[in-house]
Formats: structure tokens, C-alpha cells, sequence
């Protein structure tokens, strides 16, 4: 049985106290905490087995190496991908990028790129300035009164001249479960690739690429209980050997002489210098936590947690949520009448509590909200009832200091 009692024995930090108080932690959607399992994987990998991968033939060298592509072979399985079809990533923003840079040689001003106006900066600049740098066309699909994608207004966007569409399996702001299926379908009609944003959504549940559809998938360890400074980037394997390397140094070569250089097949051949090999198998110990524990379970109870923020928000005195999507997990975004989001979580934070105020890297999807700021709650598997109650008893109590 599910408790999130007992896993949060697990989590050392939700034991803290913030100012006498104890630690409620809501800022799931930029960082989730990592339990000792993970802690413990990159503990072993530093103490008994550090050494540089691919590169030795000595035990610690291949030892490294065989925990390095154990990690791939995780990751591959975890969003139903081949192993070949994983590139390691210093995280979500690093994949896009180097997914953008890939696609500049394929591309001209007569071209265009789709994006959703809820994505994050990291799904929407990289494209942007790929755009700028070809001439091509950058389109932003707008979302409905309800906080979703716009799939009507998608399908006249994307036309026979798009050469990629992304979009954010899960919003960062709003939390709306985007159908990623149907956006690849629309994609691919017209002959443009699909690369999905999975950092909010790969955590929540159970993740299948092949099932999605889609061409590219990135995500990072750090919003999935694994170290920061690791990521994946996920494409399918005919069409990542299509495509020229971005980055070079040693590891990713196959010859090189003064004539020129040629360059191995992906993975090897996207992953320059020498990888984040503690991060990556911090990363599969993360992956390994999860199914563990049950990732339909854990989607159940992040949704039932969010249910449970978006009804007492709802009823809350001088409070508006934003959006109102069919289907919503990880966050719940509001703004408070006469009090300014930084004020409101500073206080917060004074009564232990953690939420995340800002543009939340989404001023395109805010500034069609008409704001400038929001409060953003995202919980996770590991806070309980009892966090989301005091957590709506904080709000009344700022909102009588501050009114």
C-alpha cells in the first residue's frame, strides 16, 4: 500500500525546520528532493568505483563504464525507448539546444518552427533563435479559456513548411497534461518532426515514447528525484544518425587526421568529452526509485494532491487559479487579490512552506494571462493531506497580514 508516510523517511530534508517550523516543501516543479537511495548510488560510484568511461581498460574504468550504459539501458526503459536512442545531457535546457543547433544545416528561410505559447523558455528561445538564425518562420500556438494546447488553431499553424513542432507534455505554469499524441499526429500529417518538453511530465506517471509517438524527448534528472546537472535527450535512432554532431572533443570520434574528421553513430557520437557518469547512474537509481514505487501510483496521488489544491484554492477568499485544463498534474498555479506573489511567498516561507513565485521561465504564456507574475504550488508523491491543509491555512494567514 501507498504511504507516503513511510516514504518520506526516505527524503532526510522534509525532516528540516524553517524557522521553528517544519519544511512543507511545494516546489516540486523546479527541483524535487532526492531520497537516500540515490544518495547512497553516487556515494558508491564516488568511494569504490570513480574512474574516467570508455577510455581504460583497467577494473575501475570498465566498472564505470558498465554502470555508465546499466544507466543508458534504465533510461531507455523507463520512457520505452532503445538504449541506443539515449543521450546523456547536462539536463531538459542542454537537450533542446543541442536538438535546435542540430536542426540549423536542415533548414532555410522558407521554413517554419510550431511552439506552444505555455512552454518554458528553454522550449521556446532555443527555437526562437534557430529561427532567427535561418529566417525561418517561428509560430506560437495559443492555448484555449481553458489553459490547452489549441489543437485547432495547431493545425492551421502547422502547414507543409514546419519542420518541427514542440510542445511540453506537462506546462510548468499551469500543469495542463498536453495530448502529445495528437500534437505528433498533427506533426507528422504535415512531414514535421515532434520534439516533446518532458521535465514536468516524466515524473507523473508512466512515459512511453514510442506509444507518445514522437520524435525527440528531453527531460532532467533533477525533477525526478536524481541529480541536478544530468539530462536525456531522446530521438529515434534513424533520425538522430541523420543528423551532424553540434559538439566535439574526445569520446564521440571515430578518426581523426588533418584531412578531417569522422564521427561515431549516436549515442557515442552526441556525447563529447567525457560524460556525467555519476550523475547518469545517480539518475538510473532515481528511475529505479520510482518504478519501485509504482508510477501509476504515483500519478494517482500527485493528481489527487492537485485536485486537492485546485478545489481549496477555488474556495479560497480572493484567490484565482489559473486555468481550468480537463487533465492537470504536478502544479496549480494563482494570484491573490492585492498581494504581489514575492510578498506572498516570502511570508511563506516564514511559516515553513515552499512555493515558487515569478514568471516560472514562461513570460510568453503569462503576459496572454495578462500578468506578470504568479505563486505556483507543485506538489509531489512525498507531501501529504496534511501539508496541503496547512498550507491553505498559511495563505489565510498572510492574506489577513497583508490586506
Amino acid at each position: 500500500m501507498f504511504s507516503a508516510d513511510e516514504i518520506r523517511k526516505d527524503f532526510p530534508v522534509l525532516e528540516r525546520k524553517i524557522d521553528g517550523r517544519p519544511l512543507i516543501y511545494l516546489d516540486n516543479a523546479a527541483t524535487s528532493q532526492m531520497p537516500l537511495q540515490v544518495m547512497e548510488a553516487l556515494e558508491s560510484q564516488y568511494r569504490f568505483h570513480n574512474a574516467n568511461v570508455h577510455r581504460g581498460i583497467h577494473t575501475l574504468s570498465n566498472e564505470s563504464t558498465k554502470a555508465l550504459e546499466d544507466a543508458r539501458r534504465t533510461a531507455a526503459a523507463f520512457i520505452g525507448a532503445l538504449p541506443e536512442e539515449i543521450v546523456f545531457t547536462s539536463g531538459t535546457t542542454d537537450s533542446v539546444n543541442m536538438l535546435a543547433a542540430a536542426f540549423r544545416e536542415k533548414m532555410t528561410g522558407k521554413d517554419n518552427v510550431v511552439v506552444t505559447v505555455m512552454e518554458h523558455h528553454s522550449n521556446f528561445v532555443p527555437w526562437q533563435m534557430l529561427c532567427r538564425h535561418t529566417g525561418a518562420e517561428f509560430r506560437v500556438c495559443p492555448l484555449t479559456d481553458t489553459g490547452e494546447t489549441d489543437l485547432k488553431a495547431l493545425k492551421n499553424l502547422v502547414d507543409k513548411n514546419t519542420r518541427v513542432v514542440a510542445a511540453a507534455q506537462v506546462g510548468n505554469v499551469l500543469g495542463t497534461i498536453n495530448p502529445v499524441q495528437e500534437i505528433a499526429e498533427i506533426s507528422h500529417a504535415a512531414g514535421a518532426f515532434c520534439a516533446v518538453d518532458g521535465a514536468q511530465g516524466v515524473r507523473h506517471g508512466v512515459t512511453d515514447v514510442k506509444k507518445m509517438n514522437c520524435d525527440f524527448y528531453s527531460f532532467s534528472g533533477h525533477k525526478m528525484l536524481g541529480p541536478a546537472g544530468i539530462g536525456v535527450l531522446y530521438g529515434r535512432k534513424e533520425i538522430f544518425d541523420t543528423f551532424t554532431p553540434q559538439r566535439y572533443g574526445g569520446g564521440m570520434v571515430d578518426t581523426v587526421t588533418a584531412a578531417g574528421t569522422t564521427f561515431l553513430e549516436s549515442p557515442a557520437g552526441w556525447e563529447a568529452g567525457t560524460p556525467n557518469y555519476p550523475g547518469a547512474i545517480g539518475l538510473a537509481a532515481a528511475m529505479d526509485y520510482l518504478t519501485g514505487l509504482g508510477r501509476e501510483e504515483i500519478a494517482a496521488r500527485e493528481e489527487m494532491l492537485c485536485r486537492m489544491l485546485a478545489e481549496g484554492l477555488s474556495a479560497a477568499e480572493g484567490v484565482t487559479i489559473l486555468g481550468k485544463p480537463a487533465k492537470r498534474t504536478g502544479a496549480v498555479s494563482f494570484v491573490m487579490e492585492g498581494i504581489h506573489p514575492y510578498d506572498a511567498a516570502a511570508l511563506l516561507d516564514k511559516l515553513g512552506i515552499a512555493v515558487r513565485s515569478g514568471t516560472h521561465c514562461a513570460q510568453p504564456l503569462l503576459a496572454s494571462l495578462g500578468l506578470e507574475h504568479t505563486l505556483r504550488v507543485s506538489p509531489a508523491f512525498y507531501n501529504t493531506e496534511e501539508e496541503i491543509e496547512r498550507f491553505f491555512k498559511g495563505l489565510e494567514k498572510i492574506r489577513s497580514i497583508l490586506q
